[in-house]
C-alpha cells in the first residue's frame, strides 16, 4: 500500500539527534530501501522495477555513476539510494494540472525541495504566462512554438543558454548539443561545472585526457586504495561492495576525509553472512582527519617522503624507467619538493607527521596504487593543482598504465561522463566542432559558451535572455542562492524538461514552461518501436538503458523527442539535421554519434553486447598521454593556506543519508545521527567550546566574502548545532540549504567551480 504525498512541510522543531553509525548498510540498509518502495510504488511494483536495476535488460541506475561489473551479476544490482532513487522516479504520486490551479507558485515557492519532490510525477506540460499567478496546461506542440518563437528572435544566440543534467541519455545529449551549436551557441553548462570539472581540467593537463585510468577489476585488485574527500557509504554505496573485495584480497585502504564517515569504518553487505549476522568488514585501516583545503599539502608531503626515500637508496624507489621515457617536468617538481615547508603542512593539514610518514611508507611499499576522490578535493580554490599533485605522486611509482593501479575520480550523477562525451561543453575541442560541422553540414561556433558560474552572471548582468533546462534542479544545485533566483526571474523565458516537481520550478522567468518527461524506468515507445538509451559509467563503459513500467501519464515526451520537436520548431522540418528520424528511432542517432564522436565506431553494434563496450583511454590502454608535451605532466603546485579569521570556521556543503544531489529522499541521515530534520550545522564540541555556543542551540551562518574594501555577507537562519566529531576548525552543513552561503565570485582556480566546500562562516545565536 502505498502512502500519499505529505500535505505538511519539513517541521524542523521534530528533529532528533542520537548517536553516529560506525557502520554501513547491513539489515537495516535493506529495510529502509523496501519502505521506500512499498510508499511510493507498493510491493508488487517494487519488485518488478528493482529486479530490473542495473541488469543487462533492463535499466541503469538513476543515481550514481559506479559501474556494474563485467560479466555476472548479483540478483540485487542496487544499494540503498539506488532504490531510493528508483522508489522516487516510479512513485504512483502525481502532479496533475489540477494541483497547479490549487497551488499558486507563490505557494509553492514557499515550500521545500523535499515536499516539493515528494508530491509525485508531473503529468502535462504547464505554462506560466506572464503576470500569472498559476501553472496552467499548454498542448506540446504550442510549448514547442512558445520556445521556438523565443529562440528564432534572439538578437544573438547566445542569449540563450541550455543547461543539462547528468541523467540524460547519451542519445538525448547529443542532439541536445547539435540543437544548440547548429542554432550558434556553445552556452552548454552543465551539472559537471558544479562537482567534477576540477578532476578534468587537472588530468587533462596531467595525463592527456579527464577521466578515470581505472576499471572496477583494477579496484579490486589493488594493494592498496586512498580514498580522499569521499563518503561512499552516502554518495556511491556500491562502491562498498568493491572495497571488501579489495580488503579480501588484501588490500589497505587509507581514508583522507575532514568527518569520519560509516561507510569507510565498517561494512555490513546484506548480502552475504557476514554483513547480515556478523560484524561486516572492517575498511580504512587508516583515517586520516584532513582539514579543510589541507589536501594539496598532505600530497606534497607524501611525494616529497616517496623522494627523500629514493634520495636515500637511489634506484630502489621510483619507477626510474618510467619517469624518463614517459613523463615530463620530473626535475623541476623534484628541484621544488625538496625544499617542502613542513611547517605549512602541519597548519593546512592538522595532520601528525609520523601519520603522514606512515601512509607515503604505505605508497612506497604498494605495487598497485589507485587514489580515488569526489567532491571533497574539486570544490576549493586549489582544487586544480591538488589533483594534479596525487598525480604526482601516483606518477612517480609508475602507477599509471598499470593493472590495479591509477586515477579514479568518481563521478557523481549517473551519465554526468557520458554527456560530456558527447559534446555537453562550454568549450567543445575544435576536432569535435569539425566532425560535427562535416557530418551534419552546419558551421558551429568557435567562441567558448558559458559554463554554470558565467551563465548565472549573463542570466543576472541581463546578456541572456532564454534558459532551458533538460533535468536537474538549477536553482538547488548553484551557489548563491539568492542572486542565483534573482538571476532565472529576470529571463523572458525559462523552460524545465523535468520528471518531477522541484525548487526550480517556482522561481519562473517572466514566462515559465514545465516539459514533463519519460524517466529511466519506463517504456520509450516510438515511430521506430520500442526504443532503448545508452549511458556511460564513472569508468567509462557505455551500456544499454530500457525501462519497462508504463509511462506516468500518456502525456510524456522522451527527452530526445522533446529536443527533436523543438529543433524543428525553431529549424523546420527541411534542416539539414534529421531532427523526425532522430525522434522515431534512436539508432540513427547512434550512427550518426558513431561518425563525430571519438571511440564510439560501431557503436550500435557494440553497445548490444551484454555489457557495452568501453571507450578509448590513451593513458590506461598503452600509457601514451595525450597533453601538449606527449608525456605524463608532472607539475609544480605551491601551497596557499587558508587564513581563518579568529573566531571563524571553514564550512563545507554535503549531503545527507536521504539524499542523492538535489533530491530529499526523506528527513533522516542515518549515519550521522540526524532523524526528521535537515537544518543543522556540524561543528567541534571543542571548537564549541571556544566559541561558547552549546550543542543543541539555534544559530544563524554567516558566510564572509572579502569584496572591495569590505566584506560581503551572506546569511542562513535557524541551524540547530550538533557537536560531532569533525576535524578541529571544520563545520559542515547540507546542501541546497546552505548554499546561499557560496559566493558566486568563490571558485576553483581553471576550473570555475564553485568553492562549496571551503566557505569562511561565523556562528551567530539565532
Amino acid at each position: 500500500m502505498t502512502r500519499r504525498a505529505p500535505e505538511q512541510d519539513v517541521d524542523e522543531s521534530k528533529i532528533e539527534v542520537g548517536e553516529p553509525k560506525t557502520y554501513a548498510a547491513g539489515v537495516k540498509g535493506v529495510l529502509v530501501s523496501l519502505q521506500h518502495g512499498w510508499d511510493q510504488m507498493g510491493a508488487t511494483r517494487s519488485v518488478r522495477t528493482l529486479r530490473l536495476l542495473n541488469q543487462r535488460e533492463g535499466f541503469d541506475c538513476p543515481g550514481c555513476a559506479w559501474p556494474e561489473a563485467q560479466g555476472h551479476r548479483k540478483l540485487a544490482e542496487f544499494c540503498e539510494n539506488g532504490a531510493k532513487a528508483v522508489a522516487e522516479e516510479a512513485t504512483t504520486r502525481r502532479v496533475p494540472p489540477e494541483f497547479f490551479a490549487e497551488h499558486s507558485v507563490a505557494e509553492l515557492a514557499e515550500k521545500t525541495d523535499y515536499w516539493l519532490g515528494q508530491q509525485g510525477r508531473l503529468t502535462h506540460p504547464m505554462v506560466l504566462r506572464e503576470g500569472a499567478s498559476h501553472y496552467e496546461p499548454i498542448s506540446w506542440g504550442n510549448a514547442f512554438e512558445l520556445v521556438g518563437g523565443k529562440l528564432r528572435d534572439l538578437a544573438d544566440p547566445n542569449e540563450a543558454i541550455f543547461y543539462t543534467s547528468g541523467r540524460t541519455s547519451n542519445e538525448a545529449a547529443f542532439a541536445y548539443q547539435l540543437l544548440a551549436r547548429a542554432l550558434g551557441t556553445n552556452n552548454l553548462p552543465d551539472c559537471s561545472n558544479m562537482c567534477h570539472e576540477s578532476s578534468g581540467s587537472a588530468l587533462i593537463q596531467t595525463i592527456g585526457i579527464g577521466k578515470g585510468s581505472v576499471s572496477l577489476a583494477d579496484v579490486t585488485n589493488a594493494d592498496l586504495l586512498l580514498v580522499v574527500g569521499q563518503n561512499p557509504g552516502t554518495n556511491h554505496p556500491r562502491m562498498l561492495s568493491a572495497l571488501e573485495e579489495a580488503k579480501g584480497n588484501g588490500a589497505t585502504i587509507v581514508a583522507v576525509n575532514p568527518l569520519p564517515e560509516a561507510g569507510l569504518m565498517r561494512f555490513k553487505n546484506p548480502q552475504n553472512v557476514r554483513g547480515v549476522i556478523g560484524r561486516g568488514t572492517p575498511l580504512a585501516d587508516e583515517f586520516c582527519q584532513i582539514r579543510l583545503g589541507g589536501d594539496l599539502a598532505f600530497f606534497r608531503a607524501l611525494g616529497h617522503l616517496v623522494l627523500a626515500a629514493e634520495d636515500a637508496a637511489p634506484g630502489t624507489v621510483l619507477d626510474r624507467e618510467f619517469i624518463e621515457s614517459s613523463t615530463h617536468g620530473f626535475e623541476e617538481w623534484a628541484a621544488d619538493i625538496r625544499q617542502l615547508d613542513w611547517d605549512e603542512v602541519d597548519a593546512a593539514t592538522g595532520l601528525s607527521r609520523e601519520q603522514i610518514a606512515g601512509v607515503a611508507r604505505l605508497l612506497i611499499e604498494s605495487k598497485r596504487t589507485i587514489i580515488c576522490w569526489a567532491m571533497g578535493l574539486t570544490q576549493h580554490k586549489k582544487s586544480v593543482p591538488t589533483i594534479r599533485e596525487l598525480v604526482n605522486v601516483l606518477l612517480l611509482r609508475g602507477m599509471i598504465g598499470k593493472p590495479g593501479a591509477g586515477v579514479c575520480p568518481v563521478r557523481g550523477h549517473s551519465n554526468v561522463q557520458g554527456d560530456r562525451t558527447m559534446g555537453i561543453y562550454e568549450k567543445p575541442a575544435e576536432k569535435f566542432l569539425a566532425a560535427l560541422d562535416t557530418e551534419f553540414g552546419i558551421t558551429s561556433p568557435r567562441d567558448h559558451g558559458y559554463d554554470t558560474v558565467e551563465a548565472i552572471h549573463a542570466m543576472r548582468d541581463g546578456k541572456a535572455k532564454v534558459f532551458f533546462a533538460v533535468g536537474g534542479n538549477f536553482v538547488s544545485a548553484t551557489p548563491d542562492t539568492e542572486v542565483t533566483e534573482r538571476a532565472l526571474r529576470s529571463m523572458d523565458l525559462t523552460v524545465h524538461v523535468s520528471t518531477k516537481l522541484n525548487r526550480s520550478h517556482v522561481v519562473p522567468g517572466r514566462t515559465a514552461l514545465i516539459l514533463p518527461t519519460l524517466g529511466r524506468t519506463e517504456r520509450d515507445d516510438q515511430a521506430g518501436g520500442t526504443q532503448f538509451v545508452t549511458v556511460e559509467d564513472s569508468m567509462s563503459v557505455v551500456h544499454r538503458s530500457r525501462g519497462r513500467l508504463a509511462p506516468a501519464s500518456e502525456h510524456l515526451l522522451s527527452e530526445v523527442a522533446i529536443v527533436s520537436r523543438l529543433a524543428r520548431a525553431v529549424f523546420g522540418d527541411d534542416h539539414v539535421v534529421p531532427w523526425a528520424t532522430f525522434e522515431g528511432d534512436y539508432d540513427t542517432v547512434r550512427d550518426r554519434i558513431s561518425r563525430v564522436v571519438p571511440g564510439c565506431a560501431d557503436y550500435n553494434a557494440r553497445v548490444r553486447e551484454p555489457d557495452g563496450f568501453v571507450l578509448p583511454h590513451p593513458p590506461r590502454d598503452s600509457r601514451s598521454f595525450p597533453t601538449t608535451t606527449g608525456k605524463a605532466n608532472f607539475t609544480v603546485n605551491p601551497v596557499e593556506l587558508i587564513r581563518v579569521p579568529a573566531g571563524r570556521l571553514i564550512l563545507q556543503t554535503l549531503r545527507s543519508h536521504d539524499q542523492y544531489n538535489t533530491t530529499i529522499y526523506g528527513l533522516d541521515d542515518r549515519y550521522r545521527g540526524v532523524h526528521d530534520g535537515r537544518r543543522v550545522v556540524f561543528v567541534n564540541p571543542d571548537d564549541l567550546s571556544e566559541l561558547g555556543v552549546a550543542d543543541g542551540s539555534m544559530v544563524d551562518m554567516v558566510s564572509e566574502w572579502p569584496s572591495g574594501d569590505g566584506v560581503v555577507e551572506r546569511r542562513v537562519k535557524l541551524f540547530r548545532v550538533i557537536a560531532y566529531p569533525t576535524a578541529r576548525g571544520c563545520a559542515a552543513a547540507y546542501f541546497p540549504e546552505a548554499n546561499a552561503l557560496v559566493p558566486l565570485e568563490s571558485t576553483a582556480e581553471t576550473s570555475n567551480t564553485p568553492t562549496s566546500k571551503a566557505i569562511i562562516i561565523r556562528i551567530e545565536r539565532s
